[in-house]
């Protein structure tokens, strides 16, 4: 007997993951809402095989931290599957904290008290490895885990780090269920966003035929962006009860190892493209097991493969004119 379609609340389904994330839904015959400031399609245009696909999904243009349009929009939706995913990025917030704290802070609390009020008792929010910080100059020995003591050294880290401590006080006080899910280096088609956006640019580059400087180096946990939109899709649906938190591991390499990959895709590439600067201030390597254990088969896809479909979307999107380039020049 085939499974009965669901409605979905996503919000920033404007951004990178968004995107990918109303793909999977509409590939499993789900019935996606797609909250943001305002409906812009150029990363679905980028995502989605079938242009047609984009006319399947409502939109409903609000700003996250507004509480009250939150919950209208919620409320409007019908929706009894939520993802959030609106935030701003390391940069943005490190360009102004307040406004950081009102996207990723605030805007969260508006989500869990809409989920709340109208009753749902379960949803996915993106947290992230950043939670892990570390200094640059320190070796990077082991694989962070849940349990690890959480340091961020950056202001959107320390966001990151509040919203899951407010889903553990919805969780004890309301009885909201929570996956958050701690993903590091998502790479693939529409991320064009964020510092560590710059191994996406790079495939982006190679394909163009353009210079471009991933600005770090070191290790990092590769994630390809359709896994990780299945990961937040698997959680709000099958996530255990009670606050979780998961890390969503890909595949941990260095940056020099990533850029290889590429240059044996795009070999012309190695005399354009390269890495400088120090790692990342968060922990590289990230320990997946708790959400394989918590959610099973959601899949990875190996970095090479990753690396090859992205370089192959790219290319197709150049050849037809429809391959925005202007990210590179950051």
């Amino acid at each position: 007997m085939p499974r009965a379609a669901e409605r979905w609340f996503v919000t920033g389904a404007a951004g990178c993951i968004g995107a990918w994330v109303l793909r999977e839904l509409l590939a499993r015959g789900d019935d996606p809402v797609a909250f943001d400031l305002r409906r812009d399609e150029r990363r679905l245009r980028q995502v989605f095989d079938d242009p047609a696909d984009l006319a399947r999904i409502a939109w409903i243009e609000g700003d996250v931290t507004d509480p009250a349009a939150v919950r209208g929009a919620l409320e409007r939706s019908g929706a009894r599957r939520v993802v959030h995913l609106a935030g701003l990025q390391v940069p943005l917030c490190a360009a102004d904290p307040l406004q950081g704290a009102r996207v990723n802070v605030i805007g969260t609390l508006a989500v869990f008290e809409a989920v709340r009020a109208l009753g749902i008792r379960r949803l996915a929010y993106a947290s992230s490895a950043a939670v892990y910080g570390r200094d640059p100059d320190e070796h990077d020995d082991g694989d962070a885990r849940e349990s690890a003591v959480a340091t961020p050294r950056t202001h959107y880290g320390v966001y990151k780090l509040a919203n899951e401590g407010n889903a553990r006080v919805y969780s004890d006080a309301h009885g909201i269920s929570s996956a958050g899910l701690r993903p590091l280096t998502v790479y693939g088609v529409a991320r064009d966003q964020g510092l560590t956006s710059g191994p996406t640019k790079a495939i982006k580059a190679a394909v163009a035929g353009l210079p471009y400087v991933v600005r770090f180096t070191g290790t990092s946990d590769f994630l390809f962006a359709e896994d990780a939109a299945r990961a937040f899709v698997a959680a709000a649906e099958r996530g255990p009860d009670g606050a979780h938190l998961y890390n969503v591991h890909g595949t941990a390499a260095t940056v020099a190892e990533f850029l290889e990959i590429l240059f044996s895709v795009r070999p012309a590439s190695r005399v354009r493209i390269r890495a400088a600067g120090g790692p990342l201030a968060i922990a590289g390597r990230l320990n997946g097991v708790a959400l394989d254990q918590a959610v099973p088969g959601i899949g990875r896809t190996a970095l090479p493969q990753g690396i090859a479909r992205t370089a192959e979307t790219f290319h197709r999107l150049h050849q037809a004119g429809d391959l925005p380039l202007e990210d590179l020049d950051d």
